[in-house]
């Protein structure tokens, strides 16, 4: 059976507790701008929905020293596009829809905080200084006006013990990130790529941090 109305869906669920509703603030307080400032990485939320973009949602991981993410005031953000894949997916999200969601995490904390807004994307000179002392510049910012702005509860990282050093796989568990891209290119595209080693593909990433 299919969940298709918000009110079968609300008939499934108790409803929310006053703190939950009460904890979404419009801006950001002391505390939330502490666990920015704290955050080496968040995962930034983003969909297409125009005429020429269909809803391509995305969820990108961006990661820095903490305080990577430059808060100007309580309802502006600054994140600095830095060097990726230039398959642009979020950016060309941020300009057809004008809006973003982001998780800050904090390693070591099973709470996160969650952050809803407005974006448009600078390369205004003023924003683009505020990121000149890192080591690889950005050709632009990600610009935030911050709506919504609430801390997430610790359940989903304590359900994973993400955190948990004796629960860390070995990266050998798994194939190489060459050897997954050359069998789902394969499979899916009926081509064959080289393999580049995983200690040559390590390096190159580096290159680019």
């Amino acid at each position: 059976m299919h969940i298709n109305t918000l009110q079968a869906l609300r008939a499934i669920y108790k409803p929310a507790s006053e703190r939950a509703l009460k904890k979404e603030i419009p801006g950001l307080d002391a505390h939330a701008l502490q666990f920015i400032g704290l955050s080496p990485f968040l995962v930034l939320a983003s969909g297409g929905a125009t005429a020429d973009l269909d809803a391509n949602l995305d969820a990108s991981p961006r990661g820095g020293e903490p305080g990577f993410v430059k808060v100007l005031d309580a309802h502006t953000l600054l994140i600095p596009d830095s060097p990726g894949n230039n398959r642009l997916d979020t950016l060309e999200n941020i300009i057809a829809t004008g809006r973003l969601g982001l998780l800050f995490l904090v390693p070591g904390f099973d709470e996160t905080l969650r952050v809803n807004g407005r974006a448009l994307l600078s390369s205004d000179a003023a924003d683009l200084q505020l990121f000149a002392h890192a080591k690889r510049a950005p050709a632009l910012v990600i610009r935030v006006t911050v709506e919504s702005v609430y801390l997430h509860c610790a359940k989903a990282l304590m359900r994973s013990q993400l955190w948990d050093a004796t629960r860390h796989l070995d990266r050998a568990t798994m194939p190489t990130m060459g050897e997954m891209l050359r069998d789902q290119i394969q499979t899916f595209r009926g081509e064959t790529i080289d393999i580049e080693p995983q200690a040559q593909m390590l390096e190159r990433y580096r290159q680019s941090l």
